[in-house]
């Protein structure tokens, strides 16, 4: 019963000719011509779970060994999410009216210290040199990773529009690249926020390095406590964070902006969005971000209003970070060897999946990123044109 329902599934699964290999031995062939790509069954996958959820069933099968694939995972992906009646565009939409409860403090320190806190070693070995884990920003198809996240730091400070003497806040800092770019470029004050141990420590480290300790600092809290403290800023980047607060934050953090942002200030907001109010698929928020989110577009103009948030700008960075999730994939696989060394085989194809499945995903997929630029009150000081940029 279980592979006849299999054989149903996986022959409507994608447009392209694919060849499945059974864990009887049998291989049959769904599509005309060669196929391009392979999966091998080495034993039964549950009709019960693949119905329940299709992710979670799936994507742990790969982690296991359970599943291989011949042909390129990122593209086999590509290929499933081509076809807008798989199941990677089945996510159940939200409700409106669902009710979800906040993230506590505490909650988000462990969602984030076990994604963020595998090891500045581990991160190390496929970031740039910047240990910038975020979208890059490629000017140019030649652009080195290291370039793409140079130019992606140095475009978003451009749209703050800083100035000498501007206090900065950057919430959730990561490894502090931004927030030292912006004292040497603009002589910027600038303070860095993460909840990771590990961001936290190698932040400090660069800042010393740098000899900044004069306009630079980073600290180990939360943005709403750092509310608390009632410090104000001139100018808010937020990059890659959002993600982590769940969607019955997103009001207590628009709350927090307008708490910490001075009147006439700016804020750029860089977040991974979804297309709808939908679920995330459930092998991600376990096994990769705990507690993680995709805000739709909508949601966060909706809110803006309630603070006098005025929006200036919204970009794309969708084929960006695509490029550079193929980039950190890339540089994942010529480090097996030294990331083997620490982490176990299903902890590698887990990574590889994530990777692989994002670029994926950014590519042909349900999901977007975008840079929100808007004031807090009216800014005619703000330049009319975007020459700035």
């Amino acid at each position: 019963m279980d592979k006849l329902f299999l054989k149903t599934f996986l022959s409507k699964m994608m447009e392209e000719t694919l060849a499945v290999q059974y864990w009887d031995g049998t291989i049959e062939k769904y599509g005309q011509g060669e196929p391009v790509f392979k999966i091998i069954f080495h034993q039964p996958l549950s009709k019960k779970e693949i119905l329940d959820d299709p992710y979670l069933t799936f994507g742990e099968a790969y982690m296991d060994g359970i599943i291989d694939i011949e042909g390129g995972l990122q593209q086999i992906i590509e290929a499933i999410s081509r076809n807008t009646q798989s199941f990677l565009h089945k996510n159940k939409l939200l409700s409106k009216i669902v009710k979800m409860k906040p993230t506590s403090i505490k909650k988000a320190k462990e969602d984030i210290q076990y994604h963020y806190d595998l090891g500045n070693d581990f991160y190390k070995l496929w970031l740039d040199k910047t240990m910038t884990y975020s979208c890059g920003y490629f000017s140019n198809p030649n652009d080195t990773l290291y370039d793409a996240q140079m130019n992606k730091v140095k475009y978003t400070l451009k749209k703050l529009n800083l100035k000498k003497g501007d206090k900065l806040l950057d919430i959730g800092s990561g490894w502090g690249t931004l927030i030292i770019e912006a004292a040497k470029t603009y002589g910027t004050k600038a303070l860095g926020i993460t909840l990771s141990k590990e961001q936290y420590a190698k932040t400090k480290e660069k800042i010393k390095e740098e000899n900044l300790e004069a306009l630079v600092d980073v600290k180990l809290i939360d943005y709403r406590d750092l509310a608390k403290t009632n410090e104000k800023f001139d100018r808010i980047v937020s990059i890659g964070m959002l993600e982590h607060v769940g969607r019955a934050n997103y009001p207590v953090y628009m709350e927090t902006i307008n708490k910490l942002l001075n009147q006439g200030g700016v804020s750029v907001l860089h977040c991974i969005t979804a297309q709808n109010e939908r679920k995330v698929n459930s092998w991600s928020t376990k096994y990769i971000f705990p507690g993680g989110h995709l805000p739709s577009i909508r949601e966060l103009i909706y809110l803006m209003p309630e603070y006098d948030f005025h929006l200036l700008t919204i970009e794309s960075l969708r084929r960006h970070y695509a490029k550079t999730l193929e980039h950190w994939a890339a540089n994942f696989e010529t480090q097996l060897d030294k990331i083997s060394e620490t982490k176990d085989e299903r902890f590698i194809r887990m990574w590889r999946l994530y990777l692989q499945g994002c670029a994926a995903s950014f590519n042909y997929g349900t999901i977007d990123i975008h840079q929100f630029v808007f004031t807090k009150g009216l800014n005619n000081d703000f330049p009319m044109a975007r020459v700035h940029l």
